[in-house]
């Protein structure tokens, strides 16, 4: 059973960054760099929206056109850890944001749907003040 622990979030005034952290444990019968690794966000009464995604050994990444040119996703499988490094944030990235790590997938492979993904943190809120 993989365990992953989300940090770094907080509230920010808007055009502000935050660097999120997801560190994983549990990992007796595989190692982090068998998972890919996405993170997603939810806000109040919307559906889980997918905003970042990396391959197994961080050669590929992926994100949604709403995000892209402001977050950046990477990972140090030394570390067991995934990060999202967000800038120029606005109000609409209000959210609890989620990690997830993601064991059935293809090693180049950068998953965007929540099916794909196996294992769950239980998400750090991002508050972005206009």
């Amino acid at each position: 059973q993989v365990h992953l622990v989300e940090s770094g979030g907080g509230l920010v005034q808007a055009g502000g960054s935050l660097r999120l952290s997801c560190a994983a444990s549990g990992l007796t019968f595989s190692t982090f760099s068998s998972y890919a690794m996405g993170w997603f966000r939810q806000a109040p009464g919307k559906e889980r929206e997918f905003v970042a995604a990396i391959s197994r050994r961080g050669g590929n990444t992926y994100y949604p056109n709403s995000v892209k040119g402001r977050f950046t996703i990477s990972r140090d499988n030394a570390k067991n850890t995934v990060y999202l490094q967000m800038s120029s944030l606005r109000p609409e990235d209000t959210a609890v944001y989620y990690c997830a790590a993601g064991a059935t997938v293809g090693e180049y492979r950068t998953p965007t749907f929540v099916n794909d993904y196996n294992y769950w943190g239980q998400g750090t809120q991002v508050t972005v003040s206009s």
